[in-house]
């Protein structure tokens, strides 16, 4: 009981129950109810033909005077029977052929596509026609049939899934550990793609069901006496003014079944779905009672701030209840300021400028609690936490940007650079599509892009990575925002990529009339070292240490800190002769999980300077040798 109440609290459980007990209902209705009823389904009683409902037939009696609930209870068996046999046939085959198709390409992958492509080129029940017209109507005939004209949905469906999926760092992990193909395509990927799979089950169950009683109905698919809704519908069809509910319940029946099973899939869809999560994160991640009651325009951040982050909490929906990815964060950018977000990977470092551009995953995630305070370009104040979607989306890309890591994956492959950046000056701007492109044409040249004119008419497929990044950053900054948000924007770069591209960030930063606040999230320490004013480091979602970048590489106040500026390559470091060279430190360990965070001090279990206090509570953010530097450790004097 235990279980099944656990189970019942989540609202996608709560969906595939119903579902699927009245799947269930109608499954043992059809099994059971013919031997219950006791009634024989091809008895004849001419003097009760077409009789009405009495409490010996309760729906009545057909043209023959055969009980029409009888007929209706076996008539689901067969109807059910050819239905999801067909699904099972063309699931199998198609399945297998796309998987294969897919994940060896070649000769596998043309053969598949081919030949499904001529096989859906006609329509199912023309085929299953022609077919029939040859082997004769039976149950058998039509499950074959209809199963291999089926298959090919499952197969394209099949194929395009495994394309996607198929390079995968975690494929790729699992190849390493020498996972074969059948390893690979049945254990890694299948679960991976099951989703689309079940709602494509859910349609053929539906469309077995439709065509098997469409030729019933014409006489080519269920060979009478044998019971079927497609055969009862035929035969009432006849008697439609005499006896209406003939008709009605057939048709009932078929109805009530597509609707039934076309839930339930998708609820399984949605619950075994890998790629949506399982948890409810409905009232499980409601906000605070301050950040519900919370105005959009609260109080003013530190004087003349573009962005001013206090307390940010952010929360993500889990099996096993929410997480919270950001904890309490808080900072402050003013304009022409560059502020480092520094961390190594599950810092937080990405949640937290995805919470303040309002780019969080709706259905999982949430921000709990806290205020995000952007000034437009107006001088008004614009809480991003509790502002309206509209508000939301007129801020993004006019008063607050973002640059991704990876700039192919920020441009849209089969679109022109030109169209590109004009559609995000048209957005935002009330101006004509020519002006645009102008402006388009300006943008290029300012961030360093060779004959602009040309340019704007190439795909991005036609850039290098660094001429691809430029773009980026001219898409972002095209409507002049006041606030940057730079996530790792030289990744995978060259060093000398890296540096230009950095540095035409501070061009375009000091170009802006006022100054162009910058939050540029990395983990390279040299990075910041050289581009950064101010820093803030991040550990386990939280702040542990923030100053001025002058402070912090002068002395850092942190053991998390320290340890990262340890992690720093030393090329100019002089080695005596016979001195071995020395190893690049590493930190222990690794980020705890937001899942488990341990008591006191999160990174207690990875520090030098550990003593039990840590590990019964966690300091507070306090100032540290002055109201610009703070850190959060209790030994931080001893640094």
């Amino acid at each position: 009981m235990t279980a099944l109440s656990e189970i019942l609290r989540d609202s996608r459980a709560r969906r595939t129950v119903p579902s699927a007990l009245a799947l269930c209902v109608i499954v043992l209705m059809a099994i059971l109810g013919p031997p219950l009823l006791r009634i024989d389904p091809l008895a004849m009683d001419m003097t009760g033909r077409l009789a009405h409902p009495s409490t010996t037939h309760l729906l009545g009696q057909d043209e023959f005077g055969r009980d029409v609930l009888s007929r209706l209870l076996f008539g689901a068996r067969t109807s059910l029977g050819v239905a999801f046999a067909t699904a099972f046939l063309a699931a199998a085959v198609g399945i297998v052929a796309g998987m294969i198709g897919g994940f060896f390409g070649g000769i596998a992958e043309v053969l598949t596509m081919r030949v499904s492509e001529v096989m859906l080129s006609f329509p199912p029940i023309l085929l299953a026609l022609l077919v029939v017209a040859f082997a004769g109507p039976g149950a058998g005939t039509l499950i074959a049939t209809l199963g291999l004209f089926y298959a090919p949905q499952f197969a394209r469906i099949t194929y395009g899934e495994v394309r996607a999926v198929r390079s995968k760092e975690f494929v790729e992990a699992m190849r390493a550990l020498g996972a074969g193909p059948v390893r690979l395509m049945g254990w890694t990927i299948l679960p991976n793609i099951s989703a689309p799979l079940f709602v494509q089950f859910a349609l053929i169950v539906a469309a077995a069901i439709v065509v098997e009683s469409g030729l019933s109905f014409l006489g080519l698919g269920i060979v009478p006496p044998t019971p079927s809704w497609g055969l009862m519908i035929r035969g009432a069809r006849t008697y439609l003014a005499l006896n209406p509910l003939g008709l009605f319940w057939p048709c009932l029946a078929l109805v009530i079944t597509m609707f039934v099973v076309n839930n339930l899939c998708d609820a399984v869809r949605d619950a075994f779905d890998p790629r949506t999560g399982r948890a409810d994160p409905g009232p499980r991640l409601l906000p605070s009672a301050a950040a519900l009651n919370a105005p959009t325009v609260v109080h003013a951040p530190e004087e003349g701030a573009q962005l001013r982050v206090s307390d940010l909490v952010t929360q993500f929906a889990t099996p096993a209840g929410p997480i919270t990815a950001v904890d309490g964060v808080s900072l402050s950018l003013q304009p022409g300021e560059t502020v480092a977000l520094v961390g190594e990977s599950g810092s937080g470092k990405s949640m937290t400028s995805l919470s303040v551009m309002g780019l969080l995953p709706r259905k999982v995630s949430r921000i709990a609690q806290g205020t995000i305070l952007l000034r437009r370009e107006d001088g008004t104040l614009l809480d991003m936490v509790t502002a309206d979607p509209q508000a939301l989306r007129s801020a993004q890309g006019n008063d607050i940007a973002m640059i991704f890591q990876e700039p192919m994956t920020s441009l849209n492959p089969v679109y022109r650079i030109g169209d590109q950046i004009a559609e995000a000056i048209l957005a935002h701007r009330r101006c004509s599509r020519k002006k645009a492109l102008a402006t388009t044409l300006d943008m290029l040249r300012r961030v360093g892009i060779n004959e602009p004119e040309r340019r704007l008419r190439q795909f991005p497929h036609e850039f290098s990575g660094g001429m691809r990044q430029r773009v980026v950053i001219a898409m972002a900054l095209a409507c002049d925002p006041g606030v940057l948000i730079a996530d790792e924007p030289t990744t995978a770069l060259d060093v000398t990529i890296q540096a230009e591209i950095l540095a035409l960030i501070k061009r375009l930063q000091a170009d802006r009339h006022g100054g162009m606040g910058v939050l540029l999230v990395t983990h390279n320490m040299g990075i910041v070292a050289e581009f950064a004013d101010r820093v803030v480091v991040m550990y386990a979602g939280r702040v542990v240490e923030e100053a001025t970048t002058k402070d912090l590489f002068t002395r850092p106040r942190h053991p998390y800190t320290r340890s990262l500026m340890r992690c720093i390559p030393r090329p100019d470091r002089s080695l005596s002769a016979g001195q071995q060279k020395p190893r690049l430190h590493t930190i222990p360990g690794s980020v705890p999980s937001p899942a488990a965070m341990p008591p006191g001090c999160k990174f207690a279990e990875r520090c030098e300077l550990v003593i039990d206090a840590c590990r019964l509570s966690e300091p507070p953010l306090s100032a540290v040798g002055g109201t610009s530097h703070q850190s959060r450790c209790i030994r931080w004097s001893e640094l």
